[in-house]
This record gives structure tokens, sequence and C-alpha cells, in this order.
């Protein structure tokens, strides 16, 4: 794709828009197909032997607040809620998904996403439910019996499972910037080999969809993203910096559901997370419409959450779902923090998107002096009409009565005579 095209597609939104509106047929099939699915899933033997309403009990949770999490994510799926009911038999399914879960020139901070919380979530039990096979972070093997696990879980479920990738790939000379252990196995190789017998791949977070940090200017180790280097196998990109647990827990509980990967964009973003613009959904958007900024940090503009676009806010150029689904916990998200955003879902920000300054030639533009302004001038030019209105009343009114105040004066006269 040329690189002026790749850019405008960009501030494009038609590309990434959800069609929630398909109609009572489709939604009807998709029921009978992903029932099907789940029917077919439950036949089959469960990879882990873990029961997913033991292990809420467990930690806490009750049936109600599990039903209380799936009505949530079936309707941030962009799902009717007739499709409740299927949502939590996937939920209780996803132990027949065997998952290897690998990390190349990341810092980890997916991984920390999940972890890093004062109590086991849903979100993180579902991940625990989940068959995962090799995880070099949470694992206890290390050294060669790490990778004799890795290796043994990549035969035994050759063809079935999920291959979740996390951080860039280098690839200047030959991939030297990157190599495990004592092989000397080089990141491309290490990737490529498990591609080959995955039945999907899920690139988690912007490094290991877009390059990330590591592909920033002058990008030295030739850092790419997994799109970039893996062909012929279906790729779902989760992007952000970090991800959203919630975005990858979802996203695998659709490929559970329907058996297939989701709807995705042309940069292989799932529709349902990345449909929308940032400035969509942002709650500082009536701020923007109102020409109301913060002009600088600190002051009584950011103290009343004013919109941060003049601080650099990318939230009109970047597609996430970050306003809805927040972070730690759904507690809060960067805006909502007081820093714009950055971009972190979109391809090269780093480069592009990570400055405390407007993009110069975005063409984004809020209504002159903002929508409230433009009310009064458009109520005083209604004041204005309407004043008019009653002036030119008056004086037609004025001209009636001359002329039916001469009549009467005329037919007084004829009377006289």
């Amino acid at each position: 794709m040329e690189k002026r095209e790749f850019i405008k597609r960009l501030f494009t939104a038609k590309d990434c828009a959800v069609n929630t509106n398909r109609g009572k047929a489709y939604y009807d099939a998709l029921y009978k197909k992903c029932k099907k699915q789940l029917d077919k899933l439950e036949a089959a033997k469960p990879v882990k032997n873990i029961d997913l309403q033991e292990e809420l009990k467990t930690n806490g949770f009750s049936r109600r607040t599990f039903l209380k999490w799936v009505s949530a994510t079936t309707a941030m799926l962009m799902l009717p809620p007739t499709f409740e009911p299927l949502v939590a038999k996937a939920a209780e399914l996803m132990n027949r998904l065997p998952v290897i879960w690998i990390e190349l020139q990341d810092c980890a901070g997916n991984t920390e996403a999940f972890i890093r919380n004062d109590g086991p979530k849903i979100e993180e039990i579902l991940l625990d439910i989940i068959s995962l096979e090799y995880h070099e972070t949470l694992m206890v093997p290390a050294g060669y019996q790490a990778e004799a696990q890795l290796n043994n879980a990549a035969k035994h479920f050759k063809g079935k499972y999920i291959l979740i990738v996390e951080g860039s790939v280098p690839t200047a000379e030959n991939g030297i910037y990157g190599t495990i252990g004592a092989s000397g196995e080089t990141f491309i190789e290490h990737l490529t080999g498990l591609s080959k017998n995955a039945a999907a791949i899920i690139a988690v977070g912007n490094c290991a969809t877009f390059g990330g940090v590591p592909a920033a200017s002058p990008n030295p180790t030739g850092a790419k993203g997994v799109m970039s280097v893996i062909k012929g196998k279906p790729i779902i990109n989760i992007p952000a910096c970090p991800a959203n647990p919630i975005n990858i827990v979802g996203t695998i509980l659709l490929v559970v559901l329907k058996g297939q990967i989701p709807e995705l964009d042309s940069l292989l973003r799932p529709k349902w997370a990345f449909g929308y613009r940032i400035h969509d959904n942002c709650e500082r958007r009536a701020h923007f419409d109102a020409g109301e900024y913060v002009e600088e940090w600190g002051d009584n503009r950011a103290k009343n959450n004013f919109c941060l676009y003049k601080m650099g806010c990318k939230g009109p150029m970047t597609f996430n779902n970050c306003p809805i689904v927040r972070y730690n916990e759904a507690v809060n998200w960067p805006v909502g923090a007081g820093h714009g955003c950055i971009g972190c879902s979109e391809p090269e920000f780093w480069d592009k998107y990570a400055f405390e300054r407007p993009i110069a030639d975005a063409n984004i533009k809020a209504p002159a002096g903002g929508v409230e302004s433009s009310v009064d001038q458009f109520g005083l030019g209604i004041l204005g009409l309407a004043g008019a209105g009653i002036v030119t009343h008056a004086a037609v009114s004025a001209i009636i009565g001359k002329k039916s105040k001469s009549k009467e004066e005329e037919k007084e006269g004829d009377k006289d005579e």
C-alpha cells in the first residue's frame, strides 16, 4: 500500500466502522451457527480439567456476578441480549482451547496488564481456564525444561492451538538482534516455526501488531509487526500499549463462540473493539464541540476537564474502545486521567502521534468559536429576523389600518350627503 494512501486511510472511519444493524435474519443464522460450534466443543475432551464455576466460586464470584459480566460482555461484543446464554457457555468451554504465548522484542507490558491487579478478575480467571501451554513470564519451568514443554505442546496440539505473540520481530541482519537460548534460534525462526502449525495468530500490543516502540526511527533492529513477517495464516491484531485485557479475552471468546476469527478492519483489528474513534466516545467531546480547550498543563481549563486536543490528543484519528472499557479494572483511561491520547493503537504511533502537539495536516476542525458561540450567533440571527418580522408586520398593519380608516371616512361622507 502506498504510504500516502496508507496515511489517508488512517483518518477514514468508514473502513473501521461496526455494522450494528444487520437485522433479525442475520442474528438468527449467527445464533444457530454459534450454538452448533459450542455443541461441537462441548462434546470434545477438555484440554484443561478446570471448571469455570468452581474457579469463580473459589475466588469469591457469585453466579449473579458472572451473569452480570456475561451481559456486559455480550453488549461489548456487539451481540444482541439473546446471545447471553451462548456467551456464558463459550466462557465455560474456553478450557477446550490450547494457547501458546510467546514474547519477542517487548517489555512484557501486555502480560503485566493481566496480572497487575489487587485480586483476580473474571478476565484473569478465563485466561487461567484456557489451556495456556506455554508462557515464558508466567510458567514455572525454565531453560531446557521450558523449551521441551513448548515443543511438546506445539507437537501435541498441532493445527489446533492459538499462538499469541507479544513483542516485535527484529529482522535486521538476519534477525541476530533477537535469539533464544543455547540453540541461537532467532526470533524470526521461532515465530515462523510456531506459526506453521497454529490455527490462528493473535498479536497483542502495538509492538507485535505494528512494530511499536522498537520500530521507532531509526529502528536499528529492523523491528516489524507479526503481519509483516508471517503470511498465509489468520492473524488478529489487538494493538495498544498495552493492549486492554478485556479486548484480548473478548477476542478469544469470539473465536471460541464462532469457531472463526471475528470481523476485522484492513489493519486486522477486531471491529467490535476498534470500530470507533476514541474521539467519538470521549467524555470531553462536548468541550471539543464547544471550542473549549486546555491551553496549558495545569490551567483552569485543565482542572475543568476541557478538551486536550490542543495539548496533542490524537483521539480524533485513533481507533480503540478505551473510553468505553477503560483500564485498571475499568476505573480510568489516559484522557480521563488528564493526558491526551497518543494513538498507541495505530501504526508508527511513536513517531507520528506520541508528542504533545496537534498534527499540522490532520484537518481536524471544531466550529469557529465553538458550538456555543455559533448557537448564540444563530440565536441573534433568528432574533434579528423576528425583529424584522415584527417591524414589517407593524408597518403593514399601519398601512392596512390607514386604508381601512380612509374607506370608513368615505362611507361616512356618502351618508352625510
